[in-house]
């Protein structure tokens, strides 16, 4: 069974930058595709980053293009999302999710996904 563990969130003044980090264990980082979602109160669970198994594609969101960026180190057995410029709006839980499936993993449907970590951008 995959496991995902999310790190790195915290506070941020404007124009500032934070690494999360997703943990996996139970299979390859790169044997599964992988996503970053994000999800404020009220409002609908959005998948702004995705990178396919075996890391030959990477997908963003419009409103984090240029400035957000997904990886992933097989020697760690991590994935990671560099955010900069993180805007107000932008503050939410972001979560790592992985299915072997692309589309259902980036549909929010995906089998494994992390408990979540807080990023808020300071007013």
């Amino acid at each position: 069974k995959v496991q995902l563990r999310e790190s790195g969130g915290g506070s941020v003044q404007a124009g500032g930058s934070l690494r999360l980090s997703c943990a996996v264990s139970g299979a390859r980082a790169d044997s599964i595709s992988m996503g970053w979602f994000r999800q404020t109160p009220g409002k609908k669970r959005e998948n702004i980053a995705a990178i396919l198994t075996g890391g030959t594609f990477t997908y963003y969101a419009d409103s984090v293009k240029g400035r957000f960026t997904i990886s992933r180190d097989t020697s760690q057995n991590m994935m990671f999302l560099q955010m900069n410029d993180i805007k107000t709006e932008e503050t939410a839980v972001y979560s790592c999710a992985s299915d072997r499936a692309w589309t259902r993993m980036r549909n929010g449907a995906g089998v494994s996904w992390g408990q979540g970590t807080q990023v808020t951008r300071c007013t």
